[in-house]
Parts: C-alpha cells; sequence; structure tokens
C-alpha cells in the first residue's frame, strides 16, 4: 500500500536533540533528564553525528568511583575507564557512531540495534549530516496498522500475486495482526512462499492456513476434510 511504513523515513522522528562535542557532563545529564531520552547524538561542524552519548556512558563514572587507584591504573586503558573520567561529551560518547540512512529498511534497523543493543539510532545522509533518529518504539508503530488495512494488502500484493487466477479461492482474515488464509489451493507447494510473503508485510504478527485440498477433475471424487496450520 502506498502509505505503509516500509523505511526509516516513513517513522523516524525528524525533530532530534543533539550536543556538540565540547558540551559538558551536566549539561548531558540536564538536556537527556529535560528531553527524556537515553542518548543523544554528538555532533560537529554543521551537524555531522561523530558519536552518541549514552545514559551508560555516563553511569561510568559513578560504577568507578570507589574503586581503588592501583586498580584503575591497570584499567587505565579500558574505553569504560577513559569514559569513567571523561567531563565532554566528545570524551565519552562511543564512537564512531552507529547510524541508519532514511531509505533503509525497518528491519535493517530493528537487525542493527538488536545485534548492537541499542535502543535508537541517529538517521544521517550520505555525509554523515543528522537527518532524524528512530527508536525501537519507532519501530513497533508498524504493528498499530488496523487489521484491514493488512487484510487488503494481503490480499493484493500476495494472495493476488501468488495465485493468479486462483486468487478467488483464498480468503484472508486478520484478528489481531494475525492472517488466516482459508479455502481452496491448487498448488501446496505455494504455501511456504505464501507464508514468507505475508510474514514479510510490516505489521504482520503471524500467519496460519485453514485450506482444503485442489478442487478434483472432472469424474474424480472429492478431497475429504480440511487442513490448518502453520507450513
Amino acid at each position: 500500500m502506498a502509505d505503509t511504513p516500509r523505511t526509516v523515513r516513513d517513522v523516524m522522528t525528524q525533530a532530534v536533540v543533539a550536543i556538540g562535542q565540547e558540551a559538558g557532563f551536566k549539561e548531558i545529564v540536564e538536556t537527556m533528564q529535560r528531553w527524556k531520552v537515553s542518548a543523544l547524538p554528538v555532533l560537529a561542524g554543521e551537524g555531522r553525528v561523530i558519536g552518541v552519548v549514552s545514559e551508560a556512558d555516563l553511569l561510568l563514572k559513578e560504577e568507578f568511583r570507589e574503586t581503588d587507584p592501583d586498580r584503575m591504573e591497570q584499567l587505565r586503558r579500558s574505553d569504560a575507564v577513559r569514559k569513567a573520567g571523561g567531563v565532554t561529551a566528545g570524551e565519552l560518547m562511543s564512537s564512531p557512531a552507529l547510524t541508519v540512512h532514511a531509505g533503509d529498511t525497518l528491519a535493517q534497523a530493528a537487525r542493527t540495534m538488536a545485534y548492537k543493543s541499542v535502543k535508537r539510532l541517529p538517521v544521517v545522509d550520505g555525509a554523515g549530516l543528522l537527518q532524524g533518529i528512530i527508536s525501537r518504539s519507532d519501530l513497533l508503530k508498524v504493528f498499530l496498522r488496523s487489521d484491514e488495512d493488512l487484510a487488503a494488502e494481503v490480499r493484493t500484493e500476495v494472495v493476488g500475486r501468488l495465485f493468479g487466477a486462483s486468487a478467488p479461492e483464498l480468503s484472508v482474515r486478520v484478528t489481531d495482526g494475525v492472517v488466516t488464509l482459508s479455502g481452496r489451493i491448487r498448488n501446496a507447494a505455494l504455501l511456504p512462499v505464501a507464508a514468507r510473503l505475508v510474514r514479510a508485510v510490516e505489521g504482520v504478527v503471524d500467519v496460519t492456513f485453514d485450506l482444503e485440498g485442489p478442487a478434483p477433475e472432472q469424474g474424480e471424487p472429492p478431497v475429504a476434510g480440511r487442513g490448518s496450520g502453520r507450513p
């Protein structure tokens, strides 16, 4: 569907709170508290993203506060201890920043967040300039699509294209994001493909089947029974 969220651009927040690399520790904490965010992009020049400072980066100062000085010296080369001694965004930030582009798919953004265990990603253009930010909650917006909207897309983009002339023999029902394909299917080999394509529709929670066998040829007995399940 034309307005279906598919890329980072569709769900990202364009108004972004960011800081410069010279911002002090207390200024960073105050900014996070004021805007109720857990991480801030760090910018240089005209808006190029050079890093991200998060609550986890700031909490290292508290974590290492009571560490024995001799032990601190042993750990001095670690990135965590370096950040614990930092007082500006440039010293505290994680760099280079993990970023995505506005044209990236929602799946790409979700994978990056999952693999890197981050809650949000700055969105940058080809020159690395800040364009917006995308969070985990933004990615979940696709699951707010109505069942009717999902059913319409599955009928058009999956059932109609995959099954062609036999599409009228299949019905699509969506309940709380779960798609059920029911009716008669002529080629059971297409079921795994159908399942994959339905699950690829943004906002679909799962797919199930409630199908009859292929229509009998003239003179053949009808196929008995019905089946349901997930390929």
